[in-house]
């Protein structure tokens, strides 16, 4: 083991003198800037709202919430209140203090002791400090491991926030199909009681059948109790939007402002380069593939000594038959590495760890890629049907039209007339739906891929990417 020992006593001559100072630790400061707290914590802090970077501090005021309120509004109020993605914070945060505690020495020893039976030298007591000194790169290893931890738990975070913005997204536009549906209820109904007017006029006139007026009434109840129940609908609804928003007491929140209907303008195989890029399960994985490396680095470290040096005092009985000088000695320490067994199965496991976590990126990758295509798949869809809709509403409303003047004109009955305003009304609620749907499915896209969609354009098919590169 010689060739590993070389250079020792130029590292304990250079290392001692730092000892002597009382500036233990000091020759560690050649750690790189960048893995330095202050600038691992620079890059994310202007993503994080000041509420997080420190909660009892911040002077950001939560937005208010009312009629004029829109998707940002939410967004951004649930970042700064919700009190699970301020655990993710202060799980990043606890992950950066150990970034600091991986780059120390060890707390140095010291040792006294009191002579109870002296020797013929007269020595009286002694003191000594002995600081131990990990292998050459055993710090600098164990610190980029504690700076990879911390980027991972940063990671981890990023994909709190998007997960909180996709939940909040999809609740918030569930809130605006509810009162969507009320809206067209309520239109409905006012429909009716005009039918059930029309009704009554050609009863009147005998030229109607006091069946059609019953028909009508029962229709006014039937819209009636389904307008009731929506509107109950409205507090359930609140309560998961508020359990998102976590505000101080629970909220009776007011219909939002619609935003405007997206469409991004993006391509499949453009959604898997964003994903492979900005995916935080993805880079995170990266990073904790950036641990286990370094956590190898330290497994190999265990075959190599610490060393440790220290200075002993030594203090003599100063009486009229002894008048000898107290003592001081420098004091070299090293462990010695024999279990190499041990150490082996440590480097056999470190690297098993490592393997293990570039297997789950790829595995984490390829589950993340079929999700995309599914969720897309589901937006194109329901992008299929929104076309079909504005197509056929129009002409839903024009056979309402057209039955109502044919009945007035006795060409066709009551019957056919509620069947066309039925028809009507379930094609406007399963057009609210798939809007709704679609919009869910573009913050399930942009939650996945790690990134905001929402621009103006048409999106490629799914389908004809993957054709593509299946040939």
């Amino acid at each position: 083991m010689g060739h590993r020992y070389c250079g020792y006593w130029t590292y304990i001559g250079a290392i001692s003198l730092t000892i002597l100072a009382g500036c233990s630790g000091q020759h560690l400061d050649r750690t790189p800037p960048s893995v330095s707290e202050s600038n691992i914590s620079e890059p994310f802090a202007s993503k994080i709202p000041v509420h997080h970077a420190e909660p009892a501090l911040s002077s950001k005021a939560l937005p208010e919430l009312g009629p004029s309120s829109t998707l940002e509004d939410y967004l951004a109020y649930a970042a700064l209140n919700n009190a699970g993605l301020e655990a993710a914070f202060y799980r990043w945060k606890a992950a950066l203090d150990q970034i600091p505690q991986a780059r120390a020495l060890p707390d140095p020893d010291i040792t006294y002791g009191k002579y109870v039976r002296q020797s013929d030298m007269q020595m009286n007591q002694e003191v000594g400090i002995m600081q131990m000194f990990p292998w050459f790169g055993t710090i600098e290893a164990r610190t980029d491991a504690a700076y990879a931890n911390a980027q991972a738990a940063r990671q981890e975070l990023e994909a709190a926030k998007l997960e909180l913005y996709r939940q909040v997204k999809k609740e918030f536009h569930e809130f605006l199909y509810l009162k969507e549906s009320i809206d067209i209820a309520e239109q409905n109904l006012e429909l009716i009681k005009h039918f059930e007017q029309v009704a009554l006029t050609r009863y009147a006139v005998s030229t109607g059948t006091h069946p059609d007026i019953i028909r009508a009434q029962i229709e006014l109840a039937r819209l009636d109790e389904i307008l009731v129940s929506l509107r109950e609908l409205k507090k359930p609804q609140v309560a998961r939007l508020n359990a998102l928003l976590n505000p101080p007491a629970q909220v009776n929140l007011e219909w939002p402002q619609k935003p405007p209907f997206n469409k991004p303008d993006i391509s499949y195989a453009q959604l898997i380069d964003i994903l492979k890029k900005k995916n935080p399960q993805l880079v995170g994985l990266d990073w904790m593939i950036e641990s286990a490396k370094n956590e190898i680095k330290l497994a190999e470290k265990r075959n190599y000594p610490d060393i440790g040096i220290g200075v002993e005092w030594t203090a003599f009985d100063n009486s009229a038959d002894n008048s000898g000088r107290d003592a001081v000695a420098m004091i070299f320490k090293i462990n010695l590495p024999l279990w190499h067994d041990s150490y082996q199965a440590a480097e056999r496991q470190a690297r098993a760890t490592a393997s293990s976590i570039k297997r789950k990126k790829t595995d984490t990758a390829n589950a993340l890629a079929a999700e995309v295509a599914g969720v897309l798949y589901d937006l194109e869809e329901s992008q299929r049907k929104i076309t079909l809709y504005e197509d056929i509403i129009p002409k839903a409303e024009q056979l309402v039209n057209a039955s109502e003047t044919a009945y007035k004109a006795g060409t066709v009955d009551f019957l056919s007339l509620i069947d066309s305003q039925r028809m009507l009304l379930q094609y406007n609620l399963d057009y609210q739906r798939v809007l709704t749907d679609n919009q869910q499915r573009l913050a399930e896209l942009e939650a996945l891929v790690g990134e905001e969609l929402a621009k103006t354009g048409n999106l490629v098919s799914s389908e004809t990417v993957l054709n593509k590169e299946d040939n």
